[in-house]
This record gives structure tokens, sequence and C-alpha cells, in this order.
């Protein structure tokens, strides 16, 4: 598919921002500056000190050595320059004096620009490293969700997921806005760049994905994302954002899977809120209840055996069997001689907790090869 014809009917389109790791991110920096401040300032009391018990040393070392001899003695001797002994090393005792100072001295001056260097590197080794980290951790996911787009719908998307205990790893452009919500989604996995790019999506492991959610702001990037995760992973989900109703279509033909908009479904929760109060309103305490209690879905494996409810614990405290999903019926609150066969799907009210207990319920019941 050309990318350029499916840009140009979309409409006008946003440039692509260019994808530059930042040489050092203020908020990281702020919490290691008062540690590297210290050793800089221990750098340089250790430096002052043997400069001074040095020249001490060397003015009383011998008659007829002035201050000033003593302390050019001593930074020639501790910076190894050597340009000429102002003080006579004639006995074992000076020579001995002069080769701790050079060595002691060597450490504190070694010590001293060590610091400086981390005062100015510590930012990009600690980004560098931490983001290795990531990456070694992103390509040991499986069954994880992508989600291009750290804006608004990107967090609320990415809450639903943590508080439901799935795996996921964000991708956005702008770097500061994971640096501003590492406090609410402790342990977070990221990218920084365009999830739109070939390489972005390849780096967060979409041959191993889920699902992707294209959720950013800009209609023709969530279409480029779209085409972008079908083409490296056909067999992957793909759920999209899209601003205007107009455009649906294009990012159907594109190959989304499911289709949001924002304006839609907002106008048709106002409408809920008005005809269906209660209903809105259980659905509402639901999600912010302790459990945190969620309409899932748990497909049943293909190597499931024809099994009748009955002989399945379908209800727990932490789960309810609501429906089951056949080809294209529903089968709502099914008897207690229904068969759950492989390809269906089953409807639940659980926890996270309880869609984990129902998985290996089902995946303990599966014939054995």
């Amino acid at each position: 598919m050309n990318r350029g014809g499916v840009m140009s009917k979309i409409g006008h389109s946003k440039s692509s921002p260019k994808v530059v790791l930042p040489r050092s991110v203020p908020g990281r920096r702020s919490v290691q500056l008062p540690r590297i401040l210290m050793r800089i300032y221990i750098a340089v009391a250790a430096m002052l000190g043997v400069i001074a018990a040095s020249t001490v040393a060397f003015f009383h070392s011998a008659e007829s050595v002035s201050w000033s001899d003593a302390f050019y003695m001593t930074l020639i001797t501790v910076t190894t320059v050597g340009y000429g002994e102002v003080v006579p090393l004639n006995t074992f005792g000076l020579r001995m004096l002069a080769s701790t100072v050079a060595l002691v001295g060597f450490g504190a001056i070694t010590f001293l620009f060590t610091s400086l260097a981390v005062f100015f590197l510590e930012s990009d080794l600690d980004y560098t490293l931490r983001r290795r980290r990531m990456e070694k951790q992103v390509r040991k996911l499986q069954g994880h969700y992508i989600v291009c787009g750290f804006g608004r719908v990107g967090r609320n998307v990415a809450t639903e997921l943590m508080n439901t205990n799935r795996h996921f790893v964000a991708v956005d452009p702008e770097e500061a806005r994971f640096e501003e919500n590492k406090d609410r989604f402790p342990g977070m996995l990221w990218l920084h760049g365009d999830a739109s790019d070939d390489d972005h999506l390849a780096a967060a492991n979409i041959e191993e994905a889920k699902g992707v959610f294209a959720v950013t702001g800009d209609d023709s990037r969530n279409l480029m994302i779209v085409i972008t995760a079908k083409q490296l992973n056909p067999n992957v989900r793909v759920v999209a954002r899209c601003q205007e109703v107009r455009n649906m279509r294009k990012m159907q033909k594109a190959g989304a899977d499911s289709i949001v908009s924002p304006d839609f479904t907002g106008g048709m929760r106002i409408a809920s809120a008005m005809i269906r109060p209660h209903v809105v309103g259980f659905l509402d305490e639901m999600l912010k209840s302790d459990k945190r209690l969620r309409l899932e879905e748990v497909p049943v494996p293909d190597d499931f055996p024809d099994t009748p409810v009955q002989k399945l614990r379908l209800r727990s405290p932490e789960y309810v069997l609501l429906a089951v999903r056949e080809a294209h019926d529903w089968v709502f609150n099914p008897p207690q001689d229904y068969l759950l066969r492989h390809g269906q799907t089953i409807i639940t009210m659980a926890s996270p907790a309880g869609r984990q207990e129902l998985e290996v319920l089902l995946a303990d019941l599966c014939v054995q090869p």
C-alpha cells in the first residue's frame, strides 16, 4: 500500500518529529546532583589537604627552603611534571616523602577529575544504561501491548492496562511525558520516538505483541501506525483512535481491527447517562472498586475438549460467567448442559486475579498431547 497516497487522502499531516536522544534530562539530573556535588567537594578538599600537608612537609624537610619553594615542589611532585627539584632530595627520607606525595597527590587529582567528569556525564551514562536495560526487558516480553502515543488518551489506556495487570510498552516522541508520569506508572517500559517508524515498533517487540493502540492526537499518524503495525505483524490486533469520523473507513481499510472516535463515544456516554443512569453508575463504580472488577473476555484454548459448563467451576469470588461468544452468536447466562468448545470466548466479570485464575483453569483442562 502506498503510504504517501493514504496520507494525502486523510488531509494535512503534521511533520514527523525528529527522534533525538537528549543529552540530559532535568528531572533525573536534579536527583543525582547532590550526590555528584558531594563527590566534587570531597575531591577538592582531599586535593587541598594533600597540597597543604605536602608543602609543610617539604618546608621542614630541609634547611633554607622557603614556603614558595616548598609549594612549588609540591605542585611539580603532585602533578608529576618534574621541571626541577628546588628541594634537594639527597636522603632516603626525602625521596620517600616525594614518592608518597606523588602517589597520594596523583590519586587526589584523579579523584577530582573523575568526579568532574561524572558531573558532566552522569546524566548521559545513566540515561544510556537505563534505556538499554529497558530494551532488554522489552525483548523478553510476550503477549504485551504497545501504546503508541502517551497523551491524555494514551495515559488512560496505560492506566487500564496497569490496573488489570497487563504488560505494555509506551512509545511517544515527547520524552518529557514519560518523565512527568513516572510516579504514576512505576516500572513502566517506554521508548522515545515516533511509533509510525518501523524501527520503533520493532524495538517494542511487535512480533510478540498481542495488541497495538494507535492513540496519538493525529489521525494521519494513527493511520501510519496501523499500516506499519500490520506490515510488521499481520496477526496483531490494532485499535485506533480517530478524531474525524470521516477518516474511520480509511483506517478500517488500512487494517485497523477496531476504531474508536472520542466524539462518537462521548456522545453515546452522555446519552446513556441520561436514559440509563443506573447502568452507567454501576459501570463507573465497577471501575472505582478496590478489586478492579472488569468485564473481561477469555478465549477458550484450541486444544480444549468439549466440556459441559456444569463440570467447570465458572463462578468464584473473583469472577462470574456472563456469556459465551460463539462464531457469530451470543449465549447469555449459558445453561449447565451447555458445551464449552475451543474457539469460543468466555465473557466474565472478573478481577485481574480472577481472569488469571480462569485462564489457568481452562489451560489445566486442555487435552495433553
